[in-house]
């Protein structure tokens, strides 16, 4: 028999998932085509690869395998799997069509949405991913500027003037390499001797796992009206979950630029850029951001149906309770158990433990706490994402798993025996560099 959530039970059997995985190597590279769901970011020969089919925050793998699932697709499944009213839309748009020969009246009306709810949206277009957008904002600040450089801080997707700083970066010209610079997250200097006259835009995740200091993003803010530089959010994790309006709402600091994805259409293909009118502007003529699918009325169906349910039921406040519930509960167990090693951080609405190099191996030990999760029904790959679909029974059970997961935690560490107690292959690093690296040594300023 498959497994179910369950505090007593062997791992589970993956035969389908592993001969899906046969199939995929030597076809598919990395054998996905999302490296954070990939292989490489669950123990191998232990964790499902595959997955059949969702509904609200569980998920069944292809050998039938049920789990509550804190991944929720790396970030889009807002309001969980199967959400009936956004299938519901889907259904209704998918009768009349799905992309068209003329422009159609949701582009429209998800663009008042998105202006009615997104602070300083004062324009807005559509593509289909996040790097997409967060490109099309790096063009416009050059272009609005005159200037090249951009400054950035966190992960912004795969696209050339991004990727070059990271250590994944073959393929790509050294002068493409020489015009992206990074700073530090809550390091107002870093930043201010970073710039110089020649920065374009600087570019930020306002949060991922680290509040900002106090004054910190309005520094950020007022640095970049100081010296005229576009002042991008890459709002793709913080967009619709910390409030409605995202980061901008939430923290009371309004970007120039503003650039959405994930949460906005519950599981559709939709990134959004907004911002200001003067420098949306240039996207009338002077800067080309087009595309065939940016239209394509069953993501624009799921945004609408997506954006008026977190309106309505105010989604942002349920998924703040519904995680600090998780977050309390864990912090309590790592006291009890004196796992001093371990910690929880992030806002409660999207929060990851933390594992201390001093005393193991962090990856083999996230690596043993993910093997023994699966084994209690719960997909986990370092990330608690919460869904308005997770339940009260849901985080019950996750506390009572974590339980007895970091006892076994503990004991493997306190014996030296987490390597002979993982039975696969453990995760792997998506970067080997994710901070300080690639910043810049102050610069003179020209008055």
């Amino acid at each position: 028999m498959p497994n179910v959530p369950s505090l007593d039970q062997s791992l589970p059997t993956i035969e389908q998932s592993e001969a899906f995985l046969a199939r995929a190597e030597g076809l598919i590279p990395c054998c996905t085509q999302t490296l954070a769901k990939g292989p490489g970011q669950h123990v191998r020969g232990v964790a499902p690869v595959f997955a059949q089919r969702g509904q609200g925050s569980h998920v069944w793998d292809v050998d039938g395998n049920e789990y509550i699932d804190f991944t929720m697709a790396v970030g889009p499944l807002v309001l969980g799997y199967c959400q009936p009213e956004v299938d519901a839309a889907i259904t209704r748009q998918l009768a009349d069509g799905i992309t068209f020969s003329l422009v159609h009246p949701l582009e429209v009306e998800v663009a008042e949405l998105v202006q009615r709810t997104v602070p300083g949206a004062e324009r807005v277009r559509f593509s289909k991913t996040g790097c997409d957008v967060t490109t099309a904002a790096v063009r416009l600040a050059r272009a609005h500027t005159g200037r090249n450089t951009v400054l950035c801080c966190g992960y912004h997707g795969w696209h050339d003037w991004y990727i070059a700083v990271t250590d994944r970066n073959a393929g790509i010209p050294g002068p493409v390499r020489d015009l992206t610079f990074t700073f530090n997250y809550n390091d107002i200097d870093s930043l201010r001797d970073a710039i110089d006259d020649d920065t374009a835009a600087i570019i930020l995740e306002p949060t991922v796992f680290d509040a900002p200091l106090p004054g910190f993003l309005e520094s950020v803010r007022e640095l970049c009206t100081e010296h005229g530089i576009v002042l991008i959010f890459d709002e793709m994790w913080t967009g619709f979950r910390l409030a409605a309006g995202g980061a901008q709402e939430f923290f009371g600091v309004q970007a120039d630029l503003a650039c959405f994805s994930k949460a906005i259409a519950n599981g559709m293909p939709l990134s959004v850029l907004c911002g200001r009118a003067d420098i949306m502007a240039h996207l009338e003529r002077d800067v080309f951001f087009f595309t065939t699918f940016g239209g394509e009325a069953l993501s624009l169906a799921a945004a609408k149906a997506t954006m008026e349910y977190i309106r309505e039921h105010d989604v942002p406040t349920a998924l703040a309770a519904t995680g600090s519930t998780l977050q309390e509960g864990i912090r309590a167990l790592l006291m009890e158990f004196d796992l001093t090693y371990v910690g929880i951080k992030g806002y409660p609405a999207r929060t990851m433990l933390t594992f201390d190099g001093a005393v193991a191996d962090p990856l083999l030990m996230k690596s043993y706490v993910q093997q023994e999760l699966i084994k209690r029904g719960i997909l986990w790959n370092g990330f608690h994402t919460i869904s308005a679909a997770h339940t009260r029974d849901d985080i019950r059970f996750t506390l009572d798993a974590y339980r007895e997961v970091f006892s076994l935690l503990r004991d493997a560490v306190d014996s030296d025996t987490l390597t002979t107690r993982l039975l696969g292959i453990p995760m792997e690093p998506v970067f080997r560099k994710t901070s300080n690296f690639n910043t810049r040594p102050k610069h003179a300023i020209t008055a």
